[in-house]
């Protein structure tokens, strides 16, 4: 079977076409500031108290430590392939340079839905912290009006479409502004964290990992089962050790944007000591941040009593110990905090179908850049414009864990992708290198694989059906279209693998 691997002197190739090309404009804080941004949404004062109250009461602790050894693992691959392959794409670029095209279309597809999916879902949300923001403060704004039977959320467009102005004026400016509300963020995360310390009492940390309880439905309940649990014939269950690694699953969500921040390798300066810097800066950041949170949550209020409540979040902690001024601030950070996020991830989106359609797997005209900004604005108005509706008119919330189970797949084939080009390529400068491989790497896609398993058995169903619907849009179109199948040959690409191309642009190092 041909593979076809594209050769990491052909993608290099690709960014200096002048028509399909991005502007290096980003550095180290720029970054940082981008996987801040993108990690530190709503999520850090919900996410934490739903995975304590229902799977692993103070432990939860432990399952975001876990959960972000995993997410560094996996970063660190990234890191070696965004400095070695410093191309728009991400994954999808680093799994077409190792193990061929149609790995690479699976996985660009997955990203497809990952990010196409948690904008729109986070867009909606956004709308809902909109509204209760401006309650906190006596005024009442709804977030969706009727249109006969169908309910709109007006905020969501509005938050999509301005965002996607941004992005098609250029990647700086939209960094910069997206920098003023991640500092306004981290700003609310800090001074909530330092609060709650006062109501912490140790006495709500006993028992630290709680005794394993059976779920409600028990093993009837098949769709909501974890994969393994179902698999293994093991009973649901709550609390225990599995309840700990099962919350981990739940709270990786926290951490999905780093692989985000890859996909803008393409408009770093001096990518090489750049992108490994800004993603490890951003990472350690984020880290300490939800592990405070989860520590002051646990600490200021019982599990159980996260546990009766029908939507636990950091809000609820701090009402529980009679501060209810909390709720105002909260929200006001969640929804700074769900704005930076919907900009990364827009982000995100087109350049991983930027990448796609350079290549010829998708119409290669949305993969045009503007002359000015150097930005794919075709491709940016398209993805912003369906992104905005679908979370307008549609109910987009039962999709959630798509955005985790589409994260994994990615970091698992990066994790190995690092140790075959290694193998295959060791003669390719790079800037950053992943310790210790390939036993790191393949720690790396072990843990993902892990937290695959403990995904609903329902998320893998709807997983296997996206796969399905990409693998006929890449035989009936992409394999034929693909520049690298002979659809399209604007430039010459190296024949081998190993054969250095005389255009080829020098990437600058400068360390």
């Amino acid at each position: 079977m041909n593979l076809r691997v594209k050769s990491v002197e052909a993608s290099i190739a690709d960014a200096s076409d002048e028509e399909r090309s991005l502007k290096r404009s980003l550095g180290t804080g720029d970054l940082a500031l981008m996987g801040i941004a993108v990690a530190v949404g709503a999520g850090i004062f919900s996410v934490g108290a739903q995975a304590a109250a229902n799977f692993a009461g103070p432990s939860v602790i432990l399952s975001f430590i876990l959960a972000a050894i995993t997410c560094g693992l996996a970063i660190m691959c990234y890191a070696e392939f965004a400095s070695t392959v410093p191309v728009a794409g991400s994954a999808y670029t680093f799994t077409y340079a190792t193990m061929g095209e149609l790995l690479a279309w699976i996985i660009g597809w997955d990203l497809i839905l990952e990010l196409f999916t948690a904008a729109a879902v986070l867009a909606k949300y956004w709308g809902v912290y909109l509204s209760e923001a401006f309650l906190a403060f006596g005024w009442n704004l709804p977030a969706t009006f009727q249109i006969g039977s169908l309910t709109v959320s007006w905020p969501a467009f509005l938050i999509v479409a301005v965002f996607t102005a941004l992005l098609v004026a250029g990647t700086k400016l939209t960094a910069r502004v997206g920098a003023v509300f991640t500092l306004i963020k981290v700003g609310i995360v800090v001074f909530v964290v330092v609060v709650g310390f006062f109501f912490v009492k140790a006495a709500n940390f006993s028992p630290f990992i709680p005794e394993a309880v059976p779920t409600e439905g028990g093993a009837a309940d098949v769709w909501t089962q974890s994969l393994f649990a179902w698999f293994t014939g093991a009973a649901p269950a709550q609390y225990g050790v599995f309840g700990m690694l099962a919350a981990a699953s739940l709270v990786f969500f926290a951490f999905i944007g780093f692989d985000v921040v890859a996909t803008s390798a393409e408009e770093v300066k001096n990518p090489q000591r750049t992108l490994p810097r800004g993603i490890f800066i951003g990472l350690a950041i984020v880290t300490l941040l939800y592990v405070l949170v989860s520590i002051v949550m646990t600490g200021m209020v019982s599990y159980r009593d996260l546990a009766a409540e029908d939507t636990p979040s950091l809000a609820t902690a701090f009402r529980l110990v009679g501060q209810d001024w909390a709720s105002a601030v909260i929200s006001f950070g969640a929804l700074a905090g769900l704005t930076t996020v919907i900009m990364v991830i827009l982000l995100g989106l087109s350049r991983i179908v930027f990448a796609l359609s350079r290549d010829g797997l998708l119409p290669r005209w949305l993969s045009k850049t503007t002359a000015r900004t150097k930005t794919p604005a075709r491709v940016q108005i398209i993805g912003g414009t369906v992104v905005a509706f679908v979370a307008a008119f549609t109910d987009v919330g039962l999709l959630e864990e798509m955005i985790n189970i589409g994260t994994l797949s990615a970091f698992v084939l990066v994790s190995i992708g690092v140790v075959v080009l290694r193998r295959t390529r060791p003669d390719l400068k790079r800037g950053f290198r992943v310790p210790w491989s390939p036993f790191l790497p393949i720690l790396s896609a072990a843990l993902c694989v892990w937290l695959m398993l403990n995904l609903t058995t329902l998320t893998w169903v709807r997983f296997v059906v996206w796969l399905a619907i990409g693998l006929v849009i890449y035989f009936s179109y992409g394999r034929r279209k693909s520049r690298l199948g002979g659809g399209i040959s604007e430039i010459e690409l190296p024949t081998a693998q190993g054969q250095e191309a005389d255009f080829l642009p020098e990437v600058p190092d400068n360390r």
